[in-house]
């Protein structure tokens, strides 16, 4: 049970960090000062009142730039150099003292899934930004901090839990990462050829279409 305790807390705090980075580090920081968890020794630090206040500065700016269309893509752009090392750092650091060999492991997969779900977040906001409204983006902020402390909260209480609603999000991931990939190039094309970097697709003359069918027709025999 202590194993399972573990893998959640680990990776878990990469999960999070993927998400949302500094909720994540006050979250982790406030229930061990708090005394609601025994944070593993790599993770003590979290709890120290200057950490905290920087991580809980930087979530207050993030909480007002990820509700603005645009903003929070360039945001998420510049984060990508820092949620996926921290989520890496976490994960490592969130197995307490091991051997390098697990501790590198740990690291490793923290690091991947901190990358996954930041993809996921990151691209699925570029679509969203895509709409001229800004409710649709401001939910979804305020979703993804409730579902950082909803899955920190199910990592730390019920880890058994959270493992099992971890894979089913890895595989939606998987299945879903292509798809806004496709949409995304989609988006920057048809912006190009907005603003006139590239010409859009041109539609096929008849002589055009008469050979592809001989070309076709050419093939299957």
């Amino acid at each position: 049970m202590e194993a399972v305790n573990i893998i959640a807390l680990s990776m878990g705090a990469a999960w999070a960090s993927g998400i949302n980075l500094y909720a994540t580090i006050v979250m982790l920081g406030y229930m061990g000062m708090t005394g609601n968890i025994d944070l593993p020794p790599g993770l003590e630090i979290l709890s120290d009142p200057m950490v905290m206040g920087a991580a809980g500065l930087m979530y207050c700016v993030e909480f007002f730039a990820d509700k603005v269309p645009g903003v929070d893509s360039g945001w998420d752009t510049i984060h990508t150099f820092i949620r996926i090392p921290a989520g890496a750092m976490l994960a490592a650091s969130a197995v307490g003292d091991v051997t390098p060999v697990i501790a590198l492991t740990a690291a490793l997969l923290g690091g991947t899934l901190a990358a996954g779900s930041h993809a996921t977040k990151a691209g699925t906001r570029l679509l969203i930004n895509t709409s001229p409204e800004p409710f649709s983006n401001w939910t979804a902020s305020v979703g993804e901090d409730l579902l950082v402390i909803g899955g920190l909260w199910a990592a730390l209480h019920h880890p058994a839990l959270f493992i099992i609603g971890l894979i089913a999000f890895i595989m939606l991931m998987i299945w879903l990462l292509p798809r806004l990939w496709r949409l995304i190039k989609q988006v920057f094309r048809r912006i190009g050829s907005w603003l006139g970097l590239c010409e859009p697709p041109q539609p096929l003359s008849p002589p055009t279409i008469d050979k592809t069918i001989e070309q076709s027709s050419k093939s299957k025999v």
